[in-house]
C-alpha cells in the first residue's frame, strides 16, 4: 500500500497546477498575436523596398537647384521603368542619376550598417538621398552641340535657341559661357534654378567634362507626390520641340 501511495503522489506531482497551464497558454497566445502583425509588417516593408528599387521611388529634394519645378522638401516620384525597355532620356526630361564618376570622382566611404539604413530610409522618401545622387534637367543628349549663350542670353542646342520657360524667375540661362558637343551615350544636365545649381557647367574642366553617362540614370521624375498641396505631374517642357537632330560635329554655326 505504501508503494501505491507513493505512485499516486508522484503521478499527482507530474500534473502542472492549473495556474501554470493558464500562464503557458497566455504566453503562447501572446506570441501568436504578435507573430502575424510582425510578419505582415515585414512583408510590407520588403514589398515597399522592392517596389522602390525597381518601379517607383520617392526622392526627397534636398536643395533648391530645381526650383520652381521641385522645391526643397518635395518628394518627387521617380519612374524607374521609363528607360528600361529601349527608351532613352530626352531633352527636357527631369532625371535622377548617380553622379559617381561624373559629378563626384569617388563614392564616399562610410559605415556600411548606417549606409544600409540610410538607403532604406531614402528608398521610401524618409531621408535625403545619397550624396552621389542628383536631380537635374536634360539639356543635351548624345551628339548635341550646346552653346551658351546667344545675343539674347539663351542657350542654343544644335543652332536653335531654347526658350526655357521652366527656369526660376529672374534667373539667366547661364552666367558661365560654354560651347560643348555631348559625346554619344552621355547627357548634359542643368538645374532649373541656374544660379543655385551645381551641374554640368561646374565640371567642364574635369575628366568627363560634366557629362553624365546614360547608364548612370536612375529614372525620370514624373510626379510630385508630397506635400499634398503640390500633387502634380512634372510638366513636359515644350522648349526643345523645335530643336533639330544633331548633325556632324561642327555643322552648327
Amino acid at each position: 500500500m505504501d508503494t501505491e501511495a507513493h505512485d499516486t503522489e508522484r503521478d499527482r506531482s507530474s500534473v502542472p497546477p492549473a495556474g501554470d497551464e493558464e500562464g503557458s497558454r497566455s504566453v503562447r497566445f501572446s506570441a501568436a498575436a504578435w507573430r502575424r502583425p510582425a510578419l505582415l509588417g515585414g512583408a510590407c516593408v520588403a514589398f515597399l523596398l522592392l517596389f522602390s528599387t525597381f518601379v517607383l521611388q520617392p526622392f526627397l529634394i534636398p536643395s533648391g537647384s530645381m526650383q520652381p519645378t521641385a522645391d526643397i522638401g518635395d518628394r518627387v516620384l521617380v519612374n524607374k521603368l521609363a528607360y528600361r525597355f529601349g527608351s532613352v532620356p530626352q531633352r527636357g526630361d527631369v532625371v535622377v542619376f548617380d553622379g559617381t564618376g561624373s559629378f563626384v570622382r569617388e563614392e564616399p566611404e562610410g559605415n556600411p550598417v548606417a549606409g544600409l539604413l540610410r538607403w532604406a530610409a531614402a528608398a521610401v522618401g524618409l531621408a535625403e538621398p545619397a550624396e552621389t545622387d542628383y536631380i537635374k534637367r536634360v539639356v543635351g543628349v548624345g551628339g548635341d552641340r550646346v552653346v551658351c549663350c546667344d545675343k539674347r542670353g539663351r542657350v542654343e542646342v544644335n543652332g536653335r535657341p531654347v526658350d526655357e520657360d521652366y527656369l526660376y524667375p529672374g534667373d539667366a540661362p547661364s552666367k558661365v559661357p560654354f560651347d560643348i558637343v555631348v559625346p554619344q551615350g552621355t547627357l548634359w544636365v542643368m538645374g532649373d534654378h541656374r544660379s543655385h545649381s551645381r551641374d554640368s557647367r561646374d565640371h567642364l574642366g574635369e575628366p568627363g567634362g560634366g557629362m553624365v553617362p546614360v547608364d548612370k540614370v536612375v529614372g525620370r521624375a514624373d510626379w510630385i507626390g508630397w506635400p499634398v498641396s503640390r500633387w502634380s505631374a512634372v510638366d513636359e517642357s515644350g522648349a526643345f520641340t523645335r530643336v533639330p537632330a544633331p548633325g556632324p560635329v561642327g555643322s552648327h554655326g
